[in-house]
């Protein structure tokens, strides 16, 4: 890979924690437990966020420092499945909320997953008829790289609000079970999705996340993975011991996500990033220089 496809860690800042200086600080965590055995290849997302980005924020800079805190966040909340590992946050005082909603704790994102604990019930998606494993294999096989930037930051520690773009291309179609417990199809149309939102976290004075308030349109990404809402809908007919990604893709599930195979590809499985070449920049909703 050229050295202009992966982002360069900013300029060394004396005091700052490397979560802050470098977006994949947290992938060289070598003695974490990883979800997948090893740690996400998220080159393929690092690629596409240079080569599509609107913003390019100064080395160092609050903006640079609060994306490169989410983005680290994100590879713990979607690949170390031992909280102990996460870095980014303050275990102590650590809840994510979405919309105004209730707090939620890390377990609960690791348990159900970073989609689902963002996404409400709808006609197209529903968190609950879904599980870790099958929401990240809908949302990835969908959408290979869904990268992230910060547009705006608009207040600095302790309180850290600012504005998040997180965007990538509909190549695959989109298959998940609705509300009313439908299978949903929406064929690929090959463009892109494109969604907004905003955070404001609270952070430590070793800048780790603590109160996280995120607030963004959930049906934004599913009017534009539909936009004249074409889409199949089947009644689901499981047969008896099939888990629910095997339901919805008709097949076992497999690691397929960033993790790198034996032959060093990278690909995801499940969680927000890459998968099978491509990859997802998992949750945006975290706050406190990313």
């Amino acid at each position: 890979m050229a050295a202009a496809d992966v982002e360069v860690p900013p300029t060394e800042a004396p005091g700052l924690p490397d979560y802050l200086l470098d977006p994949n600080a947290t992938l060289k965590d070598d003695t974490a437990k990883w979800r997948y055995g090893q740690a996400p290849d998220y080159s393929n997302t690092r690629k596409v966020y240079e080569q599509t980005k609107t913003q390019t924020h100064t080395a160092a800079s609050l903006p640079n420092l609060v994306e490169n805190l989410v983005k680290n966040w994100e590879v713990e909340a979607s690949f170390k499945p031992d909280i102990s590992d996460w870095r980014t946050i303050d275990h102590a005082n650590y809840t994510f909320s979405i919309n105004g909603g209730p707090p939620q704790s890390a377990e609960h994102m690791l348990k159900v997953g970073t989609y689902n604990a963002i996404i409400t019930p709808n006609e197209f998606y529903d968190p609950e008829k879904s599980d870790f494993a099958s929401s990240h294999k809908t949302f990835k096989r969908m959408m290979p790289t869904f990268a992230w930037e910060v547009l705006e930051v608009y207040s600095g520690p302790p309180v850290v609000a600012f504005k998040w773009r997180h965007w990538g291309v509909m190549k695959n179609d989109y298959v998940g079970f609705n509300n009313k417990g439908e299978k949903v199809t929406a064929k690929a149309h090959g463009g892109a999705i494109d969604i907004q939102g905003i955070t404001v976290a609270k952070v430590d004075d070793k800048v780790r996340l603590q109160s996280v308030e995120t607030w963004f349109d959930p049906m934004e990404m599913f009017r534009q993975i539909a936009p004249t809402g074409d889409v199949t809908k089947t009644t689901a007919t499981p047969n008896s011991g099939e888990d629910i990604t095997t339901q919805l893709h008709g097949e076992e599930v497999v690691p397929v996500e960033e993790v790198q195979n034996s032959a060093g590809s990278g690909s995801m499985a499940a969680a927000h990033e890459e998968m099978s070449g491509a990859t997802s920049a998992a949750c945006p909703f975290i706050a406190r220089q990313e």
